[in-house]
């Protein structure tokens, strides 16, 4: 906890030379570095941009990750589907996971541009309340709940991969009692849809 108050101090200090908006996002920041805040780490192959009318499918596979976190089948789909609408009016989404072939040819069928493959790799749902402590009684549970997402962007016509990213998620402190792995998705998802589309870092 003293970690955070001295980078809170050192925000404040610096805060003549900053502007407040940079001032909050470096914040933010540390206290997502420190696991206070959510936190997610994306990885991209490239750093491939799309155009705003680029008509995307998503799907997601079969897969479930390993763990007893046992998320929704199509969660990854139906969060990315919400994440990429903000930001591309041309999308649509699998109903129900699918496997990498069908999913490219519901994509071409649909007369999509691009299919956004996803998969859940990973996902562990840690004790964050009092009513999961009592039910799972196990204190080695304890913990922020943690998620790895996998996707691979590939272009429809000629089956062209052109960009795969993994995202890493951690949970924050502050966010521990309602926390799912799933919860975890929607903002590295839009962050992810942002970066495509030329708005991201």
């Amino acid at each position: 906890m003293m970690k955070v108050f001295s980078l809170i101090v050192a925000v404040l200090m610096l805060s003549g030379c900053m502007k407040v908006s940079d001032m909050a996002e470096e914040t933010r920041y540390q206290l997502r570095d420190v696991g206070i805040l959510d936190h997610s780490e994306t990885v991209r192959s490239a750093s491939w941009r799309l155009q705003p009318d680029s008509f995307i499918y998503i799907a997601q596979g079969h897969f479930v990750p390993p763990g007893g976190a046992y998320p929704r089948p199509n969660v990854v789909a139906e969060e990315a589907f919400e994440s990429f609408v903000r930001y591309f009016p041309l999308v649509r989404r699998a109903p129900e996971p699918v496997g990498l072939e069908e999913a490219l040819n519901q994509a071409a069928i649909a007369g999509a541009h691009y299919l956004l493959y996803s998969r859940f790799a990973a996902a562990d749902d840690r004790i964050g309340s009092f009513d999961e402590l009592n039910d799972q009684r196990a204190l080695d549970r304890l913990g922020v709940d943690t998620s790895v997402v996998q996707l691979m962007l590939i272009e429809t016509g000629n089956r062209y991969l052109v960009d795969t990213a993994s995202i890493r998620s951690r949970g924050g402190l502050l966010n521990i009692y309602d926390a799912t792995p799933q919860v975890l998705l929607g903002p590295p998802l839009r962050d992810y849809a942002r970066r495509l589309i030329g708005l991201g870092r």
